[in-house]
Protein backbone atom coordinates (compact mmCIF):
# COMPACT_ATOMS: atom_id res chain seq x y z
CA UNK A 1 0.00 0.00 0.00
CA UNK A 2 1.29 3.41 -0.50
CA UNK A 3 0.61 6.95 -0.84
CA UNK A 4 -0.72 8.02 -4.54
CA UNK A 5 2.42 10.16 -5.30
CA UNK A 6 1.31 12.21 -8.85
CA UNK A 7 3.56 15.59 -7.63
CA UNK A 8 7.35 15.40 -6.65
CA UNK A 9 6.98 16.83 -2.81
CA UNK A 10 5.01 15.08 -0.35
CA UNK A 11 2.85 17.78 0.95
CA UNK A 12 1.18 18.21 -2.33
CA UNK A 13 0.32 14.12 -3.18
CA UNK A 14 -0.66 14.39 0.89
CA UNK A 15 -3.72 16.95 -0.31
CA UNK A 16 -4.18 14.85 -3.10
CA UNK A 17 -5.01 11.82 -0.97
CA UNK A 18 -6.76 13.69 1.28
CA UNK A 19 -9.10 14.58 -1.52
CA UNK A 20 -9.48 10.93 -2.96
CA UNK A 21 -9.85 9.42 0.88
CA UNK A 22 -12.68 11.75 1.25
CA UNK A 23 -14.52 11.47 -1.57
CA UNK A 24 -12.77 13.32 -4.33
CA UNK A 25 -12.81 11.72 -7.98
CA UNK A 26 -10.05 10.57 -9.87
CA UNK A 27 -10.55 12.60 -13.30
CA UNK A 28 -11.53 15.52 -11.74
CA UNK A 29 -8.52 15.44 -9.63
CA UNK A 30 -6.32 14.66 -12.39
CA UNK A 31 -7.67 17.37 -14.21
CA UNK A 32 -6.93 19.96 -11.85
CA UNK A 33 -3.34 18.43 -11.01
CA UNK A 34 -2.47 18.02 -14.54
CA UNK A 35 -1.83 22.22 -15.48
CA UNK A 36 -0.14 22.60 -11.99
CA UNK A 37 2.12 19.69 -11.28
CA UNK A 38 5.27 21.57 -12.96
CA UNK A 39 4.62 24.37 -10.31
CA UNK A 40 5.17 21.63 -7.43
CA UNK A 41 9.05 21.03 -8.37
CA UNK A 42 10.18 23.90 -6.73
CA UNK A 43 9.27 22.73 -3.43
CA UNK A 44 5.76 22.90 -1.30
CA UNK A 45 5.26 26.60 -0.43
CA UNK A 46 5.90 27.49 -4.26
CA UNK A 47 2.85 27.44 -6.20
CA UNK A 48 0.20 26.92 -3.85
CA UNK A 49 -1.50 30.27 -5.34
CA UNK A 50 -1.94 27.91 -8.89
CA UNK A 51 -3.02 24.99 -6.45
CA UNK A 52 -5.76 26.98 -5.45
CA UNK A 53 -6.95 28.44 -8.61
CA UNK A 54 -7.56 24.68 -9.97
CA UNK A 55 -9.16 23.22 -7.13
CA UNK A 56 -11.04 27.00 -6.88
CA UNK A 57 -12.49 26.44 -10.68
CA UNK A 58 -13.38 22.96 -10.44
CA UNK A 59 -15.32 23.94 -7.22
CA UNK A 60 -16.78 26.18 -9.31
CA UNK A 61 -17.50 24.15 -12.40
CA UNK A 62 -19.50 21.60 -10.48
CA UNK A 63 -21.31 24.11 -8.33
CA UNK A 64 -22.93 25.48 -11.72
CA UNK A 65 -23.72 21.91 -12.69
CA UNK A 66 -25.42 21.46 -9.32
CA UNK A 67 -27.49 24.50 -9.94
CA UNK A 68 -28.59 22.63 -13.11
CA UNK A 69 -29.74 19.71 -11.11
CA UNK A 70 -31.32 22.13 -8.56
CA UNK A 71 -33.52 23.43 -11.09
CA UNK A 72 -34.38 20.17 -12.41
CA UNK A 73 -35.57 18.71 -9.05
CA UNK A 74 -32.60 17.10 -8.59
CA UNK A 75 -31.53 17.38 -4.94
CA UNK A 76 -30.12 14.37 -4.10
CA UNK A 77 -27.41 14.91 -7.29
CA UNK A 78 -27.00 18.52 -6.58
CA UNK A 79 -25.77 17.52 -3.15
CA UNK A 80 -23.40 14.82 -4.11
CA UNK A 81 -21.96 17.76 -6.86
CA UNK A 82 -21.86 20.05 -4.38
CA UNK A 83 -19.93 18.01 -1.66
CA UNK A 84 -17.21 17.61 -3.71
CA UNK A 85 -17.24 21.25 -4.79
CA UNK A 86 -16.75 21.84 -0.92
CA UNK A 87 -14.16 19.23 -0.83
CA UNK A 88 -11.82 20.98 -3.30
CA UNK A 89 -12.40 24.45 -1.49
CA UNK A 90 -11.47 23.30 1.58
CA UNK A 91 -8.00 21.33 0.10
CA UNK A 92 -7.36 24.81 -1.86
CA UNK A 93 -8.06 27.02 1.35
CA UNK A 94 -5.77 24.10 3.69
CA UNK A 95 -3.03 24.77 0.96
CA UNK A 96 -2.60 28.41 1.61
CA UNK A 97 -0.38 30.64 3.58
CA UNK A 98 -1.84 32.29 6.78
CA UNK A 99 -3.20 35.85 5.04
CA UNK A 100 -2.95 34.61 1.21
CA UNK A 101 -4.82 36.44 -0.74
CA UNK A 102 -8.07 34.55 -1.57
CA UNK A 103 -7.89 32.43 1.37
CA UNK A 104 -11.00 33.47 3.36
CA UNK A 105 -13.19 34.08 0.71
CA UNK A 106 -11.96 30.76 -0.55
CA UNK A 107 -12.80 29.18 3.01
CA UNK A 108 -16.26 30.77 3.67
CA UNK A 109 -17.02 29.36 -0.28
CA UNK A 110 -16.14 26.06 1.63
CA UNK A 111 -18.86 26.18 4.31
CA UNK A 112 -21.16 27.86 2.39
CA UNK A 113 -21.27 25.22 -0.19
CA UNK A 114 -21.17 22.58 2.73
CA UNK A 115 -23.81 23.68 3.88
CA UNK A 116 -26.23 23.64 0.91
CA UNK A 117 -25.15 20.52 0.15
CA UNK A 118 -26.37 18.89 3.45
CA UNK A 119 -29.73 20.27 3.00
CA UNK A 120 -29.59 19.65 -0.09
CA UNK A 121 -29.18 16.00 0.21
CA UNK A 122 -30.58 15.18 3.58
CA UNK A 123 -26.85 14.43 5.42
CA UNK A 124 -27.34 13.41 8.66
CA UNK A 125 -25.06 16.26 10.46
CA UNK A 126 -26.38 19.07 12.37
CA UNK A 127 -24.01 22.33 13.10
CA UNK A 128 -24.19 23.32 16.74
CA UNK A 129 -21.83 25.26 18.54
CA UNK A 130 -20.52 24.37 21.54
CA UNK A 131 -19.78 27.62 24.33
CA UNK A 132 -16.38 27.44 25.55
CA UNK A 133 -14.86 29.77 28.41
CA UNK A 134 -14.48 31.94 25.43
CA UNK A 135 -16.35 32.08 22.15
CA UNK A 136 -17.49 28.59 20.86
CA UNK A 137 -16.58 25.49 19.58
CA UNK A 138 -18.54 24.59 15.83
CA UNK A 139 -19.35 20.73 15.40
CA UNK A 140 -21.01 18.51 13.37
CA UNK A 141 -23.29 16.45 14.98
CA UNK A 142 -23.59 12.91 13.59
CA UNK A 143 -26.74 10.75 14.90
CA UNK A 144 -27.08 7.35 14.87
CA UNK A 145 -30.66 6.19 14.08
CA UNK A 146 -33.35 4.52 16.41
CA UNK A 147 -34.42 5.42 19.49
CA UNK A 148 -31.76 6.63 22.24
CA UNK A 149 -30.13 7.35 24.01
CA UNK A 150 -26.72 6.74 22.60
CA UNK A 151 -23.40 6.48 23.05
CA UNK A 152 -20.99 9.23 21.79
CA UNK A 153 -17.31 9.78 20.16
CA UNK A 154 -16.25 13.29 20.67
CA UNK A 155 -14.25 13.58 17.28
CA UNK A 156 -11.28 16.47 17.19
CA UNK A 157 -9.58 17.52 14.54
CA UNK A 158 -5.66 17.78 14.28
CA UNK A 159 -3.25 20.70 13.22
CA UNK A 160 -4.56 21.55 9.50
CA UNK A 161 -8.03 19.30 9.95
CA UNK A 162 -11.26 20.99 10.11
CA UNK A 163 -14.82 19.25 11.57
CA UNK A 164 -16.07 19.04 7.73
CA UNK A 165 -12.90 16.42 6.86
CA UNK A 166 -13.06 14.52 10.10
CA UNK A 167 -17.00 13.96 8.54
CA UNK A 168 -15.71 13.16 5.33
CA UNK A 169 -13.32 10.60 7.02
CA UNK A 170 -16.02 8.29 7.46
CA UNK A 171 -15.35 7.79 10.83
CA UNK A 172 -18.93 9.31 11.72
CA UNK A 173 -20.89 7.21 9.42
CA UNK A 174 -19.08 4.17 10.36
CA UNK A 175 -19.95 4.60 13.79
CA UNK A 176 -23.77 5.60 13.21
CA UNK A 177 -24.07 2.16 11.60
CA UNK A 178 -22.70 0.71 15.06
CA UNK A 179 -25.74 2.78 17.36
CA UNK A 180 -23.20 5.27 17.76
CA UNK A 181 -23.25 9.25 17.08
CA UNK A 182 -20.09 11.25 16.69
CA UNK A 183 -19.66 15.23 17.89
CA UNK A 184 -16.93 16.48 15.01
CA UNK A 185 -15.22 19.31 16.53
CA UNK A 186 -13.52 22.62 15.38
CA UNK A 187 -11.46 22.80 18.69
CA UNK A 188 -9.31 25.98 19.44
CA UNK A 189 -6.17 26.25 16.98
CA UNK A 190 -8.66 24.73 14.09
CA UNK A 191 -11.16 25.02 11.53
CA UNK A 192 -13.81 27.86 12.44
CA UNK A 193 -12.84 28.73 15.85
CA UNK A 194 -9.09 29.39 14.36
CA UNK A 195 -10.60 31.01 11.59
CA UNK A 196 -13.23 32.56 12.63
CA UNK A 197 -12.97 33.44 15.99
CA UNK A 198 -9.01 33.76 16.37
CA UNK A 199 -9.08 30.97 19.33
CA UNK A 200 -5.31 29.67 19.21
CA UNK A 201 -4.50 25.79 20.34
CA UNK A 202 -5.02 24.85 23.83
CA UNK A 203 -2.85 22.10 24.53
CA UNK A 204 -4.65 21.35 27.80
CA UNK A 205 -7.49 19.86 25.67
CA UNK A 206 -9.19 18.61 28.82
CA UNK A 207 -10.14 22.46 28.90
CA UNK A 208 -12.45 22.00 25.68
CA UNK A 209 -13.54 18.42 25.64
CA UNK A 210 -15.22 18.38 29.11
CA UNK A 211 -17.40 21.48 27.16
CA UNK A 212 -18.38 19.16 24.63
CA UNK A 213 -19.46 17.00 27.67
CA UNK A 214 -21.52 19.57 29.38
CA UNK A 215 -23.02 19.55 25.77
CA UNK A 216 -23.66 16.46 25.47
CA UNK A 217 -25.07 16.01 28.54
CA UNK A 218 -28.03 18.03 27.42
CA UNK A 219 -29.09 15.91 24.44
CA UNK A 220 -31.85 13.79 24.68
CA UNK A 221 -30.53 11.51 22.72
CA UNK A 222 -27.44 11.18 24.04
CA UNK A 223 -25.81 8.38 26.98
CA UNK A 224 -23.75 10.57 29.66
CA UNK A 225 -22.44 7.31 30.68
CA UNK A 226 -21.26 6.16 27.27
CA UNK A 227 -18.92 8.90 26.05
CA UNK A 228 -15.87 8.55 24.16
CA UNK A 229 -12.93 10.47 22.88
CA UNK A 230 -10.65 10.52 19.04
CA UNK A 231 -8.22 12.57 17.80
CA UNK A 232 -6.85 12.67 14.34
CA UNK A 233 -3.07 13.46 13.60
CA UNK A 234 -2.23 16.25 16.18
CA UNK A 235 -5.39 14.73 17.92
CA UNK A 236 -3.42 12.13 19.15
CA UNK A 237 -2.35 14.54 21.61
CA UNK A 238 -5.85 15.69 22.54
CA UNK A 239 -7.66 12.81 22.65
CA UNK A 240 -5.45 11.17 25.03
CA UNK A 241 -4.84 14.17 27.45
CA UNK A 242 -8.45 15.06 27.76
CA UNK A 243 -9.43 11.27 28.68
CA UNK A 244 -6.68 11.56 31.03
CA UNK A 245 -7.89 14.26 32.61
CA UNK A 246 -11.49 14.16 32.24
CA UNK A 247 -13.26 11.17 34.07
CA UNK A 248 -16.60 11.28 32.28
CA UNK A 249 -15.36 9.67 29.16
CA UNK A 250 -15.49 6.09 29.32
CA UNK A 251 -13.28 5.12 26.28
CA UNK A 252 -10.35 6.64 24.17
CA UNK A 253 -8.74 6.37 20.83
CA UNK A 254 -6.22 7.73 18.89
CA UNK A 255 -6.07 8.08 14.76
CA UNK A 256 -2.09 8.51 14.45
CA UNK A 257 -0.44 8.99 18.08
CA UNK A 258 1.02 12.04 18.86
CA UNK A 259 2.37 11.89 21.95
CA UNK A 260 5.49 14.59 22.13
CA UNK A 261 4.85 17.01 19.28
CA UNK A 262 6.93 19.55 21.14
CA UNK A 263 10.05 17.21 20.14
CA UNK A 264 8.44 16.54 16.17
CA UNK A 265 9.05 20.90 16.52
CA UNK A 266 12.73 20.50 17.29
CA UNK A 267 12.82 17.30 14.54
CA UNK A 268 11.21 19.65 11.68
CA UNK A 269 13.61 22.49 12.58
CA UNK A 270 16.77 19.69 12.01
CA UNK A 271 14.64 18.95 8.67
CA UNK A 272 14.10 15.52 10.08
CA UNK A 273 10.62 13.91 8.93
CA UNK A 274 7.27 15.34 6.50
CA UNK A 275 5.63 18.73 7.01
CA UNK A 276 1.78 18.41 6.56
CA UNK A 277 1.17 21.69 4.95
CA UNK A 278 3.33 24.41 2.94
CA UNK A 279 4.19 27.29 4.62
CA UNK A 280 4.26 25.30 7.79
CA UNK A 281 5.92 27.51 10.46
CA UNK A 282 3.79 30.23 9.79
CA UNK A 283 1.04 28.14 9.78
CA UNK A 284 1.97 26.73 13.52
CA UNK A 285 2.58 30.32 14.69
CA UNK A 286 -0.88 30.99 13.71
CA UNK A 287 -2.54 28.08 15.12
CA UNK A 288 -0.74 28.97 18.27
CA UNK A 289 -1.36 32.83 18.15
CA UNK A 290 2.40 32.71 18.03
CA UNK A 291 4.39 36.53 17.05
CA UNK A 292 7.56 34.82 16.51
CA UNK A 293 9.11 31.45 16.44
CA UNK A 294 10.80 31.36 20.59
CA UNK A 295 6.69 32.42 21.60
CA UNK A 296 5.98 29.46 19.27
CA UNK A 297 8.00 26.94 21.38
CA UNK A 298 7.43 28.16 24.25
CA UNK A 299 3.22 28.16 23.63
CA UNK A 300 3.50 24.40 22.34
CA UNK A 301 6.24 23.15 25.18
CA UNK A 302 3.45 21.47 26.78
CA UNK A 303 2.51 19.36 24.07
CA UNK A 304 4.39 16.51 25.69
CA UNK A 305 2.55 13.52 26.78
CA UNK A 306 5.51 12.10 29.06
CA UNK A 307 5.99 12.90 32.77
CA UNK A 308 2.39 10.93 33.84
CA UNK A 309 -0.10 12.02 31.94
CA UNK A 310 -1.20 9.10 31.21
CA UNK A 311 -1.38 7.78 34.09
CA UNK A 312 -4.89 9.36 34.37
CA UNK A 313 -6.09 7.15 31.66
CA UNK A 314 -8.28 4.63 33.76
CA UNK A 315 -10.74 3.62 30.93
CA UNK A 316 -10.05 1.63 27.88
CA UNK A 317 -7.70 3.29 25.39
CA UNK A 318 -6.70 2.13 22.00
CA UNK A 319 -3.62 4.00 20.12
CA UNK A 320 -3.33 3.56 16.12
CA UNK A 321 -0.42 4.28 13.99
CA UNK A 322 0.87 3.81 10.67
CA UNK A 323 4.48 1.82 10.30
CA UNK A 324 5.72 3.84 7.46
CA UNK A 325 4.54 7.98 8.81
CA UNK A 326 6.41 10.03 7.38
CA UNK A 327 5.45 12.86 9.81
CA UNK A 328 5.31 11.54 13.27
CA UNK A 329 7.55 8.78 14.19
CA UNK A 330 6.16 4.89 15.09
CA UNK A 331 7.94 5.19 18.26
CA UNK A 332 5.27 7.25 19.58
CA UNK A 333 2.96 4.88 19.31
CA UNK A 334 4.61 2.67 21.52
CA UNK A 335 5.72 5.39 24.06
CA UNK A 336 1.79 6.14 24.23
CA UNK A 337 0.81 2.70 24.99
CA UNK A 338 3.28 1.92 27.43
CA UNK A 339 2.70 4.79 29.58
CA UNK A 340 -0.83 3.98 29.60
CA UNK A 341 -0.03 1.83 33.01
CA UNK A 342 -3.58 2.31 34.54
CA UNK A 343 -5.50 2.19 31.60
CA UNK A 344 -8.61 -0.80 32.18
CA UNK A 345 -8.18 -2.19 28.69
CA UNK A 346 -5.00 -1.22 26.46
CA UNK A 347 -4.43 -1.98 22.75
CA UNK A 348 -1.78 -0.82 20.22
CA UNK A 349 -2.47 -1.74 16.27
CA UNK A 350 -0.17 -0.96 13.89
CA UNK A 351 -1.10 -0.63 10.37
CA UNK A 352 0.84 -2.79 7.76
CA UNK A 353 1.51 -3.39 4.27
CA UNK A 354 -0.75 -6.29 4.37
CA UNK A 355 -3.46 -4.14 5.02
CA UNK A 356 -2.93 -0.37 4.26
CA UNK A 357 -3.47 2.46 6.26
CA UNK A 358 0.72 2.64 6.59
CA UNK A 359 1.07 6.51 6.01
CA UNK A 360 0.15 9.35 8.55
CA UNK A 361 -3.27 8.52 9.64
CA UNK A 362 -3.77 6.63 6.78
CA UNK A 363 -3.45 8.58 4.13
CA UNK A 364 -3.24 6.09 1.65
CA UNK A 365 -5.84 3.87 3.43
CA UNK A 366 -8.04 5.51 6.05
CA UNK A 367 -10.50 2.56 5.72
CA UNK A 368 -8.92 0.51 7.96
CA UNK A 369 -8.16 2.84 10.85
CA UNK A 370 -12.08 4.00 10.26
CA UNK A 371 -13.43 0.17 10.72
CA UNK A 372 -10.76 -0.01 13.53
CA UNK A 373 -11.35 2.48 15.28
CA UNK A 374 -15.40 2.02 14.80
CA UNK A 375 -14.97 -1.26 15.93
CA UNK A 376 -12.77 -0.55 18.83
CA UNK A 377 -15.84 1.93 20.21
CA UNK A 378 -18.61 -0.47 19.21
CA UNK A 379 -17.06 -2.70 21.63
CA UNK A 380 -15.96 -0.37 24.54
CA UNK A 381 -19.34 1.87 24.34
CA UNK A 382 -21.56 -0.77 24.23
CA UNK A 383 -22.46 -0.78 20.38
CA UNK A 384 -22.99 -3.15 17.99
CA UNK A 385 -20.45 -4.27 15.15
CA UNK A 386 -22.89 -5.89 12.63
Amino acid sequence: MALFEYFPNYIWNLSVSIALESGGKIGEIVDMCQPIRDAAASGADAGTPQFMAQWVAMAERLIGLADEDIAAGRAFSASDKMERAALYLFVAERMQGHGAPGREATYAKARDIFDRSTELGKINRERVEIPLAQGTMPALYTRAAGPGPHPVVVYCNGLDSCKELLYWSNLPEALARRGISTLSVDQPGSGEALRLQNLPVDPHSENWASKAIDWLETQADADPKRIGMTGISLGGHFAPRAVAYEPRFASGACWGANHNWAEVQQKRLNREGENPVPHYWAHVMWAFGADTMEDFLEKAKDMNLNGGHMDGVKVPFLVTHGAKDRQISVDYAQDCYDQLVNSLRRELKLFTEREGGVEHVGADNMSFGCDYIADWFADTLSGHAG
